[in-house]
C-alpha cells in the first residue's frame, strides 16, 4: 500500500527529460564574461563575444521558457510543480532584496558615515581643508557644480505611474479570478502602458540631469549612487515590462485559468517588488 501511493506520489510531480538549457546558459554567460575581459583589455573584438553570449543567452531563455509554457498548458503541472514554482519565485525575489540591500547599504554608508568622517578634524587638517559634511556631496576636491534632481518633478511622476501600474496589475489579476477575459486583457495592456512609460520619463529624466544639471555618472559619491540605484531599477522595470507583455500574450492565447495561473502571479509579485523598491528610492534618494 506505501509503496502504491509512493509510486502515485511520483508519477504526479512532473520530470522533465534532460535538456541543453542549463549548459547553453552557462556557455551564454561564460562567452560574455570573456568578452569584456577582452574589452577591458582594449580589445575591441571583445563586444563580439558580448554579443554572441548575450544572443545565447536570448536564444536558450525563449526555448526554455517555452518548454515550461508548454508542459504547463499540457496539464503536466499540479499542486507540487505549483509550490515549487512559487518557492522559486520567492527566492528569486528574495536575492533582488538582497541586491538592492547593498546598494541602499552603500547609500546609507556614503551619507551617514563617510561623508561626516572626511569632515572630522583629522581628515580636514591633514588630507582635505575646507570640507564641509553636507549631503548631496560629490566628495573632496570635487571641483565641478552641478545640482541635484529634485524629488517633486520628474520623479514624482514616476511615483505616480508605477503606483498607478500596482493598482492596474491588480485589477487585471481580480479579472483573470472571474474569468473576465477582456478586462484582464485591458488591465494588463494598461499596465504595460504605464511601465513603459515610466521608462521613457526616466530616460528624459537621465537626459536633463546631463545636460542641464551637469549631474552625471562621475559626479562623486552622489552621482554613482544616484545612477547605481536609479539606473539598476530602470533596468528592472525594463525585464518587468517584458515578462508583463510575454503574459499579456499568452493570456491572448487563452492561457491560464482562475485556478491554474501562478505564471501570471510570479510575474505580479515582481511587479510589486518593483514598485516598493522604487518608493524607497523616492523617499531616499529624491526627497530625503
Amino acid at each position: 500500500m506505501a509503496q502504491s501511493a509512493q509510486t502515485e506520489r511520483q508519477q504526479h510531480y512532473a520530470v522533465p527529460q534532460p535538456m541543453p538549457w542549463p549548459v547553453m546558459g552557462s556557455m551564454s554567460l561564460f562567452l560574455m564574461a570573456l568578452g569584456a575581459v577582452f574589452l577591458f583589455n582594449g580589445a575591441r573584438a571583445g563586444w563580439i563575444g558580448i554579443a554572441a553570449g548575450f544572443m545565447l543567452l536570448l536564444y536558450m531563455m525563449v526555448r526554455w521558457f517555452g518548454d515550461v509554457i508548454s508542459e504547463s498548458e499540457g496539464g503536466k503541472y499540479g499542486r507540487w510543480e505549483d509550490v515549487s514554482f512559487r518557492w522559486g519565485m520567492s527566492l528569486f525575489i528574495f536575492s533582488e532584496v538582497m541586491f538592492f540591500g547593498g546598494f541602499f547599504g552603500a547609500l546609507f554608508w556614503a551619507r551617514v558615515i563617510s561623508v561626516p568622517d572626511l569632515s572630522s578634524i583629522e581628515h580636514n587638517a591633514l588630507l582635505w581643508p575646507g570640507f564641509s559634511a553636507h549631503w548631496p556631496s560629490a566628495g573632496p576636491n570635487f571641483l565641478e557644480t552641478f545640482q541635484i534632481m529634485g524629488a517633486w518633478g520628474l520623479p514624482a511622476l514616476n511615483t505616480a505611474l508605477l503606483l498607478s501600474s500596482g493598482v492596474t496589475v491588480t485589477f487585471a489579476h481580480f479579472a483573470l479570478l472571474r474569468n473576465d477575459r477582456a478586462k484582464l486583457l485591458v488591465w494588463l495592456a494598461l499596465t504595460i502602458a504605464l511601465g513603459v512609460t515610466f521608462l521613457g520619463v526616466q530616460a528624459y529624466e537621465y537626459t536633463h540631469a546631463y545636460r542641464d544639471l551637469n549631474l552625471k555618472l562621475t559626479t562623486g559619491v552622489y552621482g554613482t549612487t544616484f545612477f547605481m540605484l536609479t539606473g539598476f531599477h530602470g533596468f528592472h522595470v525594463t525585464i518587468g515590462a517584458i515578462m508583463l507583455a510575454v503574459i499579456w500574450f499568452r493570456c491572448l492565447r487563452g492561457h491560464f485559468k482562475p485556478d491554474h495561473h501562478f505564471a501570471f502571479e510570479g510575474v505580479a509579485w515582481y511587479w510589486h517588488f518593483v514598485d516598493v523598491v522604487w518608493l524607497g528610492l523616492f523617499v531616499f534618494v529624491y526627497w530625503l
